[in-house]
């Protein structure tokens, strides 16, 4: 059985191919794996967002900031998320989350 680092390259390697749905498919087999896998969490919120599943990209993409609450990167993803999706007001109150976690990067 694969382990979720692996399933997670596998699906690096589709969505480079172009193949998006497969590597959707992939990542979710890696969260099967581990669930706490955050790299896995933060391909898929990408992956959804690209194929227009604004639920399920926003759902992973908060996931990944449960698992690494103090990673600012994570705040900044979930607001270019919330951008592209639409949800401005919420990708405006997510960024200066992430704006505050620099001003203050001992919190």
């Amino acid at each position: 059985m694969p382990t979720a680092d692996e399933l997670y390259d596998r699906a690096n390697e589709l969505k480079f191919q172009g193949k998006l749905a497969e590597a959707v498919a992939a990542l979710q087999q890696a969260t099967e794996i581990d669930p706490n896998h955050s790299q896995t969490h933060s391909a898929l919120a990408i992956l959804h967002q690209r194929l227009g599943d604004t639920e399920k990209a926003i759902h992973h993409a908060k996931r990944v900031i449960e698992l690494k609450p103090t990673d600012q990167f994570s705040y900044t993803q979930l607001s270019v998320i919330f951008q592209r999706c639409g949800r401005l007001d919420e990708a405006e109150a997510v960024m200066f989350k992430a704006r505050e976690m620099t001003a203050r990067p001992n919190s």
